[in-house]
């Protein structure tokens, strides 16, 4: 790093009592003990104005106590942990100055939540750029995934849907507009996601997903799978489990059950957990537990559809686009092979997940 400078987002504060606080947002900060200065005279030379060695040398300067080892192991230390980057950053190649004036917002959010040491601050641009997604289901879940993709600038995402625009959709599809009523959604989708992003590559197909060797085959094709589809209910996550699995895809779910929303993804051959594994050891646990019995007029054709609005689908939608970006760019760094449920009630949150495969799993345990 030839001229390091502190990550405006990353920008410290002398809390006053010998600590120094960096980074600013739980999950990124971190707390320094600086009781006599030197660490703060640091930070405030560091704003790109100055070499390395230039840096290195007022420090020592200032501080005669200090080495000019410790003082580069320290500015080491703070590159390392993603809080520095250089301000002599080589000329960005890949992306346009149009694509650098849309994605400019993007880029200061992207570089607050990377604890990587990138070579360019564009970095993550870059690679959300390269990647190929399919997104399985464009309705309120799937839809708003797929416009937060295109808009952050994912260069290629195909859109799969069997079903065309009825009037019960419109409170929280969010694609579709009152004059789409009887028009293919992925016909629908595709016009509105290209006249949105024209730098990104949208395509599309009507299909019906009828078993794991459909996503098989839009599994090998994509660096991610998001699976916005929620029928058959009870199977076709199972489906892309098993389907991404045997492709090496990485995938997400996203979905709602009234007002709770949830999010799972997964990225297989880790030696982590499946999606399956996670309910076969519930499945397992229920079976030591009283019989449980269904309210009758609850079940069967009978049944309400699903109630949902606006709000919970685009919760599902955009966190579960959060989710696909964080596993093409590792940015932020999330716990994989889990799923997260948010909670539009009481506003909380929770992970739930196996810290190691189930042996009682379908998919990936043990067989005979």
């Amino acid at each position: 790093m030839f001229r390091p400078r502190i990550k405006w987002e990353h920008r410290p504060v002398r809390l006053g009592d010998g600590r120094i606080r960096i980074g600013a947002v739980r999950g990124i900060e971190a707390a320094v003990v600086d009781p006599d200065g030197w660490v703060w005279a640091l930070l405030e030379t560091l704003d790109g104005t100055r070499t390395m060695d230039q840096v290195v040398a007022d420090l020592v300067h200032a501080f005669p106590d200090r080495s000019e080892v410790e003082v580069r192991a320290t500015i080491s230390d703070l590159i390392r942990e993603g809080y520095l980057e250089d301000a002599a950053e080589p000329v960005l190649e890949g992306l346009s100055a149009a694509e650098r004036e849309r994605y400019g917002r993007g880029r200061g959010l992207w570089r607050w939540m990377d604890r990587t040491p990138r070579r360019t601050s564009w970095d993550v641009q870059l690679l959300l750029r390269q990647a190929r997604v399919v997104v399985v289901g464009i309705g309120g879940v799937g839809g708003v995934a797929a416009w937060a993709l295109v808009a952050s600038g994912v260069g290629h995402v195909h859109c799969v849907e069997p079903d065309v625009v009825e009037l019960s959709n419109l409170n929280r599809q969010l694609l579709f507009t009152e004059d789409d009523v009887g028009r293919s959604k992925v016909e629908a989708a595709v016009q509105r996601l290209r006249a949105h992003n024209q730098d990104v590559q949208v395509t599309g197909e009507q299909l019906v997903v009828d078993g794991p060797t459909v996503l098989r085959r839009l599994a090998a094709r994509f660096d991610v799978l998001l699976l916005a589809a929620d029928k058959p209910a009870g199977r076709i996550r199972s489906w892309a489990n098993l389907a991404c699995r045997e492709t090496g895809t990485a995938w997400v779910h996203g979905g709602y059950d009234g007002p709770q929303v949830s999010i799972g993804l997964y990225r297989p051959g880790g030696g982590g957990p499946c999606h399956d594994c996670l309910y076969a050891e519930q499945d397992a646990r229920q079976a030591t537990l009283p019989p449980r019995t269904e309210w009758s007029p609850g079940t069967g054709s009978g049944a309400a559809p699903q109630a949902v609005n606006a709000i919970t689908a685009t919760i599902a939608g955009s966190k579960a686009a959060h989710a696909v970006m964080s596993l093409i760019t590792g940015v932020p760094t999330l716990r994989t092979d889990c799923q997260y449920g948010y909670n539009i009630v009481t506003l909380q949150s929770r992970v739930v997940g196996l810290s190691e495969p189930s042996p009682l799993c379908p998919t990936c345990g043990p067989h005979p």
